[in-house]
């Protein structure tokens, strides 16, 4: 069953300070390398299936306690295992969405616009997991987006290694109430939380 926290009892993730904070930080959290995470945001580069540039600038934002809860996740995985998260995905506006599919209309890879996804919604996240001792990806055994059947999480050709690389970051990420998808081993979301697909962009640094 998902162990569920209560938000007041987590500490919060550090913020910007007040002066460099240029978004709503009630409807929105900003999560950065301060936050000891790799940000990999692939969709800000043309390192992704689309080979096109989705977003201007790469910053990740989620929903507050999407990301309370992610980073609560993250301190828990350095002190247990020295592992930390990497970070491919985070809050995707909509507008990206659609530049998104205009690249790649294909609704068995990318949800159509008019319906939105949980990334839409600010509360999902593209994740796997780095050894901080090596600064290594652990093997996953597909990179991030591939859309064949490797990636899938029932698919079991994979070597004991990969499969429980897969199995823990499952376990640890269902635990805590996220939500995981058959067809992608990076992508989990966490529902409940009464956020509604948003347009909002974020600025890029000048």
């Amino acid at each position: 069953m998902p162990v569920y926290v209560q938000e007041d009892s987590i500490p919060k993730p550090n913020l910007a300070p007040p002066n460099a904070v240029d978004y709503d930080t009630t409807l929105w959290t900003e999560i950065t390398t301060r936050d000891s995470v790799v940000i990999d945001l692939r969709y800000a580069t043309t390192d992704n299936f689309t080979t096109s540039q989705i977003y201007p600038c790469g910053r990740c934002f989620l929903r507050p306690s999407v990301a309370t809860r992610l980073l609560q996740l993250n301190r828990k995985i350095i002190k247990e295992k020295n592992y930390q998260f990497k970070l491919y995905d985070c809050y995707r506006p909509r507008p990206a969405q659609q530049r998104l599919w205009d690249q790649h209309p294909n609704p068995t890879h990318v949800t159509h616009p008019s319906k939105g996804s949980m990334h839409n919604r600010g509360a999902a996240v593209d994740l796997t997991l780095v050894s901080i001792s090596s600064g290594q990806v652990l093997d996953m055994g597909t990179d991030f987006d591939f859309f064949g059947r490797e990636a899938r999480l029932d698919y079991i050709g994979h070597t004991d290694s990969i499969q429980s690389n897969r199995i823990y970051l499952q376990k640890l990420m269902e635990d805590a109430g996220f939500k995981s998808i058959k067809s992608e081993w990076w992508h989990y979301s966490l529902s409940g939380q009464g956020s509604a697909l948003s347009s909002w962009e974020w600025q890029c640094p000048d």
